[in-house]
């Protein structure tokens, strides 16, 4: 019987994807509250809309499956008992504690079905909506309406489906995200993999989860091959998560190192994959910015080893060598965003050029607004998809972002 979970490379064919269509999550921004949601700018839901159903109809028309976050956390939340633990947990989450305020908000949520409920706790529970309290039970908060909307915070970055969760090998890390504003979003893949029927049953194995204490995102997870995973040491991901999660590879899978690769700490280059992906047997995309003149960055292998920490470390600084020597290749290809050029790499980079999806080994999704990038690839030999993205690179995320890959062929 096949596992649920599969993945075992970057480039394999993509057979199952889980995507989130944006929602009315998008239309709670505004100038005021971008920043604490992790936005530069307010997107045009329905444009966005558009948009990502294209980018699912290019997925589909290239034989791959497509699972919306939303039906299978509805459908995980079946009985009502799973569906109240949840509605307490998401609540709890979000700060709020045990007030007349939270007791309201968990009525409220309870009263919907299961769909409309979580996709009502992915917008945002608006302090307008929840039933008032009579005035001799009101607290403080309630009256600072004027002064923020919600009781519970939108989550307009679920889009990025790749982040919250990783599909690594056989089973995932659910991941502890960096951002409050973030964090809460893992806790539907916990609830999919404990009580959807497509996965209950499978004991898919968690390699890293949501209640540990340091951060991971999975646009830092990179599997290039079965037996390697690349980690971005970046903005989002800590050090002692990827030894936790290198210490639970190597004692229970078949991944024997970890590549941690260190990138800037910036916003620009958030996650690895902003700045580096897999993209052929081969090939990588890169953005320049994050190597020396010499194409150098601080890689450290974790490497699986009777210790008692149960791997040692190399340090090396040649990431073309070290992809050569964790491949087993003579010769790997690097290919720069921007193709090389300083201001249209910074430009593209900016509007995700380095972020490419591999649908099948020499085939990748991209904006088509990287034109520079798009092609250089194909000068390199790749089949280049374009989708278009004006309004979804707004939250600063590309085809890979988007997507989480479930399943896909061995290489």
């Amino acid at each position: 019987m096949e596992p649920p979970i599969k993945v075992n490379s970057e480039i394999g064919r993509l057979k199952t994807v889980l995507l989130h269509r944006p929602g009315e999550e998008l239309e709670a921004l505004t100038p005021d509250y971008m920043a604490r949601m992790l936005f530069d700018d307010v997107p045009y839901l329905k444009v966005a809309q558009e948009e990502h159903d294209a980018f699912a109809k290019v997925l589909r028309d290239n034989g791959v499956e497509v699972l919306y976050l939303d039906k299978l956390a509805a459908e995980a939340l079946s009985t009502q008992e799973v569906r109240d633990r949840f509605i307490v947990e998401m609540v709890r989450a979000s700060k709020q504690e045990d007030t007349y305020s939270t007791f309201a908000i968990v009525n409220y949520l309870q009263s919907l079905d299961p769909l409309a409920m979580v996709r009502k706790v992915m917008a945002g529970v608006k302090k307008s909506e929840v039933e008032v309290m009579e005035p001799k039970n009101k607290q403080l908060h309630h009256y600072m309406i004027d002064d923020y909307p919600f009781y519970l915070d939108p989550m307009p970055n679920l889009y990025f489906t790749r982040d919250p969760a990783a599909s690594i090998g056989n089973g995932l890390t659910i991941n502890k995200m960096h951002w409050p504003a973030r964090r809460r979003e893992s806790l539907f893949m916990q609830y999919i993999m404990k009580h959807h029927p497509r996965f209950m049953s499978s004991n898919v194995p968690v390699w890293y989860n949501r209640n540990n204490r340091f951060s991971v995102e999975g646009g830092d997870e990179l599997v290039i091959s079965k037996d390697t995973l690349a980690i971005g040491i970046s903005e989002r991901t800590e050090v002692e998560a990827i030894e936790r999660i290198a210490s639970k590879l190597f004692h229970d899978s078949n991944f024997t190192r970890v590549m941690a690769m260190k990138i800037p700490n910036k916003r620009a280059f958030m996650h690895l994959d902003t700045v580096f992906t897999m993209i052929d047997y081969d090939k990588f995309t890169v953005h320049p910015e994050i190597l020396t003149g010499e194409g150098e960055l601080d890689i450290y292998l974790l490497e699986k080893a009777n210790t008692h920490v149960g791997y040692e470390i190399k340090h090396r600084r040649s990431l073309k060598e070290t992809l050569q020597e964790v491949l087993g290749l003579h010769h790997i290809q690097l290919i720069p965003c921007g193709d090389g050029d300083p201001i249209a790499a910074a430009r593209e980079q900016w509007n995700d050029g380095s972020n490419t999806l591999a649908i099948a080994p020499g085939v990748v999704i991209t904006y088509d607004r990287n034109y520079v990038t798009n092609n250089a690839l194909r000068e390199a030999g790749l089949k280049v998809i374009e989708v278009t993205g004006a309004e979804l690179g707004r939250g600063r995320g590309g085809p890979r972002c988007m997507s989480m890959p479930i399943y896909r062929e061995e290489i």
